[in-house]
């Protein structure tokens, strides 16, 4: 009886699959093992994962038998890789190379505290052993480098931040980064976000250039300007547009220069590490102690007003407040922060990117925002024209109004107002609103900023010509003084003669 279809296929996949088995124990083949977790560190291994992402992205095409992962919010939400007692083929520079799952049982027993596995997985790899040198200088190399460019494609990004300085509960913690901006709907003038596009495209691709210059790779940015100009905004768009973590450092939970090294060594390559507010974030120049030694005197002289038992009770009081008002207190210092930024140990590491942002830049210590620190000054202005355009698309979907437009133009010429003053204008508060009473409701909105600043300048200016005008009557009284001893003295000189 002659054989179906079916059958014949189905003996043929057998037969092929004992002649790949055979040729796997062929005596001129090699086999290298890589494992899915080691009995030290009882957690999977970061190889094998690297290694299973490469042949899931290049296997969905040949393999048969595939396990899928799905992973939210991710460039590619469905993962896929090899399952079990699964082969595959890939080549490299002309060579073929074979990749098998497996799995086995366990040959430990469970122990106190120590979880035993269900299964020990494996992926085992098998080359003719001719090619022993390309496979293992060149090839095994071209698939950790892949599979961990997939990874990084693949991956959520996250948002650090540092926990305070107690022993139980230390380090980073995070959560998802899921900040929707992007350069596109970032209110700034073309010109300078294209700059900054540019600036950060050079940088991340410049390892070689960073190493042939003897720099650690990383680059620092300073984003500066008045509050509601976008600095935060801008933060998240670079680590968006980078595809980085972000590590939103918090320094007065820093307990010292130590913490706040191992924090930064802590942190991995393809990141932003952020301090908001530097100027706020520590008394960095020095001026810690002087306030402290201020305030003692101050105390000092209040108890001597006192009697003696009441003093030392006080004083007793003050000391413990002060030492648990110190313990809590960070004493992380300008230098440590240079040195953590800058110095030896900014080298573990790299593809970092270190952004500091203030409302007050004239306040910095210039050691701290000098080029070499923090490499690219950024500032975040007032809205203009071109900003205020992008914010119009955003929020109203709408690229230009005869007459309104040239309107709001002429104002933001004449007002500083923030971007997001402007944008909170220009959404809709109701389902009524349509997008000409957004734009006159900011037109109206500008208006009144404008007569204030006006006010503002006036009074400015009148208190300006009070002050002048008092410093003039007090100098031309300062004449009349001087001009009345010079004749006092002249007298005394004159009677004193004769």
């Amino acid at each position: 009886m002659a054989m179906g279809i079916g059958e014949i296929l189905s003996q043929l996949g057998s037969i092929a699959a004992s002649l790949m088995f055979l040729y796997t124990l062929c005596p001129l083949n090699v086999q290298i093992t890589f494992y899915e977790s080691s009995d030290e560190r009882l957690k999977q291994s970061e190889t094998y994962t690297i290694i299973q992402t490469y042949l899931g992205a290049n296997s969905s095409q040949r393999a048969k038998r595939l396990k899928a992962e799905v992973v939210e919010d991710s460039q590619s939400p469905l993962v896929l890789s090899m399952d079990d007692k699964e082969e595959i083929e890939d080549e490299f520079n002309g060579v073929k190379v074979w990749w098998s799952s497996n799995s086995k049982a366990p040959t430990r027993k469970a122990s106190s505290g120590r979880p035993n596995f269900d299964v020990v997985r494996y992926l085992t790899l098998t080359f003719h052993k001719r090619h022993r040198d390309l496979i293992t200088s060149s090839y095994i190399q071209h698939v950790l480098d892949q599979g961990k460019a997939v990874i990084f494609k693949n991956r959520r990004l996250k948002l650090y931040t540092n926990n305070s300085g107690c022993w139980w509960m230390s380090g980073w913690s995070h959560t998802n980064f899921a900040h929707p901006a992007r350069f596109e709907t970032l209110a700034m003038e073309p010109e300078k976000k294209e700059e900054i596009i540019n600036d950060l495209v050079k940088f991340k691709k410049g390892k070689e250039y960073y190493a042939k210059v003897g720099k650690a790779w990383k680059r620092g940015y300073l984003l500066y300007g008045p509050p509601g100009t976008g600095k935060s905004t801008m933060i998240s768009a670079i680590a968006n547009f980078m595809n980085y973590d972000v590590y939103d450092l918090e320094l007065t939970t820093v307990k010292d220069n130590n913490e706040l090294k191992t924090l930064l060594i802590e942190t991995s390559s393809k990141s932003v590490i952020v301090i908001e507010d530097i100027d706020c974030s520590l008394e960095l120049t020095g001026q810690r102690k002087k306030k402290k030694e201020k305030d003692r005197n101050d105390k000092n002289e209040n108890k001597e007003k006192t009697d003696k038992k009441s003093e030392e009770e006080d004083e007793d009081d003050d000391d413990d407040d002060e030492e648990e008002e110190e313990k809590r207190k960070s004493n992380v210092t300008l230098s440590g922060l240079l040195n953590s930024i800058d110095g030896i140990w900014s080298s573990c590491g790299g593809e970092r990117i270190i952004i500091f942002t203030t409302n007050f830049v004239d306040k910095l210590d210039p050691a701290l925002i000098r080029r070499g620190r923090m490499d690219k000054h950024i500032e975040m202005s007032y809205c203009r024209y071109q900003a205020f355009k992008v914010l119009a698309k955003n929020y109203l979907d709408v690229e230009s109004h005869g007459d309104l437009f040239p309107i709001i133009e002429k104002l933001l010429g004449e007002t500083n107002m923030s971007p997001a003053d402007v944008a909170e204008n220009l959404m809709p508060k109701s389902t009524t609103e349509d997008v000409e009473a957004c734009l006159k409701n900011l037109i109206q909105y500008l208006e009144i900023a404008k007569e204030k600043e006006e006010e503002e300048a006036k009074k400015k200016g009148e208190k300006a010509q009070l002050v002048a005008g008092k410093d003039k009557q007090e100098l031309a009284q300062d004449c009349r003084m001087n001009r009345w001893r010079r004749q006092v003295k002249n007298m005394r000189n004159f009677f004193g003669s004769c």
